[in-house]
């Protein structure tokens, strides 16, 4: 005999409370393996493939894309031990299965997936999908102690469609793109009835259902034609009643979340100066030049820069720091695991250098490199977004020469970096153009004074107009 099992949003580790289902990667009578990835969610910190620990029948699914789960809330639906004629993936009616099937982890057994779902997923590689027919699903579902609700989808308008759900059991579409576009515009596939083989829902059917709602919005708004009128938004703010209103969450609601607690908690202050960067440029031009087999990989500027820093860490480390305000403590950090704002179409993330002071600039550079691809595809973890000392923000790429940084709560200091372009400059006492930088250092009065603020940023210009200093650290 069948069993439905309830697969639960997994803690995903870091603290995360919710997650906006991105992508589902399975429909409702596919057949999955233990730890197959079947949906993509966006956590406040990645995209994350979440694998279900169960293999058998995907009964239902709870959310549609673009939902947001709390960790607990149902996910899917997995009819275990019932796929009779089916191959590979899903156990035997016998299989032993986790006696409390309501999180997303379990102990090991022949019906789960015995690993713990915290963090991006177990590690399993993905099975293929195979689907089953409606009427093996039927039979299976039928057998099956249902013990949870069915996903209910939004209703479509009135006029489309009569009250009674049309399908009661699976819907009869073949069509990944039938499903996606019905998806897309909210049409409930149950509602319809298909005017192919057997009632076989056709793209035209979907089509048909989307030209009728679309036709019966526009009678209704040339009926009631409103004038944009301006209401009062909760907050007080006026706004027309059109106006676009955007969620803050995901990547951005956790920005506004980190930057709100850093200007309401830390007590921030900003010292900057000018630097004549053309010598680390000469200096960058030859290391890039050299040949042979000890020249290595290119080296960034930000990779310099990020070089300097932990130099200048190591001569202040009041600035590798964070404050316990509960114990009003500070709280000085042995190794500098160094943060780097990387703009995103997702939104801005700072990827994290582990042990950076460990590094060289070749190292440091590769890293820097790695992290950034993994950033720009939107495949980093929430491990390698968080934990860092230390952010280096070079917003001279959006070529602006100047900026006061957010500190990145709950570090104590951000260094910022505007871009280098010639500028007219003393140098040696006579007027030259020289490759000119402006360096801003953005710190926590808390952990250090002005003083130690402008000893850091002072070595840190020095090291730029003259690369040799930072020769005495290495």
């Amino acid at each position: 005999m069948a069993q439905v099992l309830e697969f639960k949003l997994p803690d995903l580790g870091e603290g995360l409370t919710e997650a906006e289902i991105v992508r589902w990667l399975v429909e409702v009578g596919d057949v999955v393996a233990i730890d197959q990835p079947v949906v993509e969610v966006e956590t406040a910190k990645a995209m994350v493939e979440v694998p279900c620990p169960y293999g058998g029948v995907v009964t239902a699914r709870f959310g549609e894309e673009g939902t947001e789960l709390p960790v607990g809330a149902p996910l899917l639906t997995v009819a275990v031990g019932a796929a009779e004629g089916s191959s590979g993936s899903a156990p035997s009616p016998s299989s032993s299965l986790p006696s409390s099937p309501s999180s997303g982890s379990g102990t090991e057994s022949s019906g789960g997936s015995g690993n713990v779902l915290v963090g991006y997923g177990t590690g399993a590689p993905a099975a293929r999908r195979r689907r089953i027919r409606p009427d093996r699903l039927d039979r299976a579902v039928a057998e099956a102690p249902v013990s949870v609700a069915p996903v209910v989808a939004a209703p479509v308008a009135e006029v489309l469609v009569a009250e009674a759900l049309v399908h009661e059991g699976p819907v009869p579409v073949v069509s990944p793109l039938v499903r996606r576009l019905a998806r897309q515009h909210d049409i409930d596939l149950r509602r319809l009835a298909g005017s192919g083989p057997d009632g076989l829902i056709l793209r035209a059917d979907v089509d048909r259902a989307i030209r009728t709602v679309e036709e019966t919005a526009a009678a209704t708004a040339q009926v009631q034609a409103p004038a944009a009128a301006v209401v009062a938004a909760p907050n007080g703010v006026a706004a027309a009643s059109d106006a676009e209103r955007i969620p803050l969450r995901g990547v951005r609601g956790a920005v506004a979340d980190k930057l709100s607690r850093s200007r309401t908690e830390i007590p921030d202050a900003t010292c900057w100066v000018d630097a004549d960067a053309t010598e680390l440029m000469a200096v960058r031009a030859a290391m890039n030049a050299a040949t042979g087999p000890s020249a290595g990989p290119k080296v960034s500027v930000l990779a310099l820069l990020a070089r300097i820093c932990t130099a200048a860490l190591a001569r202040f480390p009041e600035l590798n720091a964070t404050v316990d305000t509960a114990a009003r403590e500070i709280v000085r950090l042995p190794g500098v695991h160094l943060g780097f704002a990387a703009q995103t179409e997702r939104g801005l993330v700072v990827p994290v250098v582990r042990d950076a002071h460990t590094r060289n600039a070749e190292s440091i550079g590769a890293e820097i490199a790695r992290l950034t691809e993994l950033a720009r595809t939107g495949k980093l973890s929430p491990a390698q977004l968080t934990g860092g000392t230390f952010t280096l923000n070079n917003y001279g790429v959006f070529g602006v020469d100047g900026s006061t940084p957010i500190i990145n709560h709950p570090e104590a200091a951000m260094l910022g970096v505007g871009r280098i372009m010639p500028k007219p400059w003393v140098h040696r006492g006579e007027l030259a153009v020289r490759q000119v930088v402006q360096l801003s250092l953005t710190f926590d009065h808390r952990v250090c004074d002005g003083g130690t603020a402008g000893g850091f940023l002072r070595y840190v210009a020095d090291c730029v107009e003259q690369p040799a200093v930072l020769l005495r650290t290495l």
